[in-house]
């Protein structure tokens, strides 16, 4: 079995437990897989029997993509891990690693890979399209699309449609609309709920709503999502997806979101349920 070896050797924790992963996979027949990038450090830490090639022919050659690093490492590797249509783990050394399934501590339980002992969890991700002027940019998430105002903007009002259908409007500093997988993220934060992966829906969640009785929302993903904006003494709003870098947008224009053909298989090597997860990452308090 291959394993693309994805890792964020920049933080400490994960350059720690990088030669675990590599000898762990070797110890139980699995071939480690690695960006030619980290020939030297691996050649510095005296680590032999990686095949090192570029992103593109490891991903097309790997049986499995295994991610070091937290939450943000599966973000960033796991819409290519979708596109490729390959399952991932996640080895966690970040401080939550909600979607990492497996903390540095057990990486002896890698040796279920190679027999399949596993199981996967499948989650949904959205099509994003920004309509920015007379331009588009379009996207893949995972977790997220939020829209928020500037630092020192006025308070712009959120106009969403499902369909040609509106929704709801309302004056806040910015909207999330997250996949269930988001739902641990950001939107919790803001006080959305928990969403079961195995649901797929939409999650509609105002950041500080100027009003008394806005609540978060559950959509159907039957209709395609559209959100804009109308200004208040020129409001200015932003996209972000993932988390990634924000996109200037004007009134009126739009964001649309649409559920993706595209899905990401997690890998869970230690059988827990959803909940579990929940109660032993979210109900502690963190270290």
């Amino acid at each position: 079995m291959n394993v693309f070896i994805c890792a964020n050797l920049n933080k400490e924790k994960t350059r720690i437990i990088f030669p675990d992963v590599i000898r762990t996979l070797k110890l139980y027949g699995m071939l480690p897989l690695a960006e030619g990038r980290f020939s030297d450090i691996c050649r510095e830490m005296n680590l032999s029997g990686i095949v090192f090639g570029t992103a593109e022919e490891n991903m097309e050659k790997c049986d499995i993509f295994l991610t070091i690093g937290g939450d943000g490492t599966i973000l960033r590797w796991g819409k290519r891990a979708a596109v490729y249509k390959k399952p991932l783990l996640g080895v966690n050394t970040g401080r939550l690693g909600f979607m990492a399934t497996l903390e540095k501590e057990n990486l002896s339980k890698l040796a279920a890979l190679s027999d399949g002992r596993y199981k996967l969890s499948t989650r949904m991700m959205l099509d994003v399209t920004v309509t920015a002027g007379s331009g588009k940019k379009e996207f893949t998430a995972l977790n997220d699309v939020v829209l928020f105002k500037g630092t020192t903007s006025k308070l712009p009002e959120y106009l969403v449609f499902s369909g040609e259908t509106e929704v709801t409007r309302v004056r806040a500093d910015g909207l999330i609309i997250s996949t269930p997988t988001g739902s641990t993220a950001y939107s919790l934060s803001a006080g959305g709920p928990i969403i079961d992966p195995k649901i797929c829906c939409f999650e509609l969640t105002a950041l500080s709503p100027h009003t008394l009785f806005n609540r978060p929302m559950l959509l159907s993903v039957e209709e395609p999502l559209r959100a804009e904006y109308i200004a208040y003494e020129n409001s200015s709003v932003f996209v972000s997806v993932d988390g990634n870098e924000a996109i200037g947008i004007l009134p009126y224009d739009s964001v649309r979101i649409r559920k993706s053909e595209l899905c990401l298989d997690l890998i869970d090597i230690d059988g827990e349920s959803f909940y579990s997860s929940v109660h032993s990452k979210l109900m502690k308090p963190l270290k």
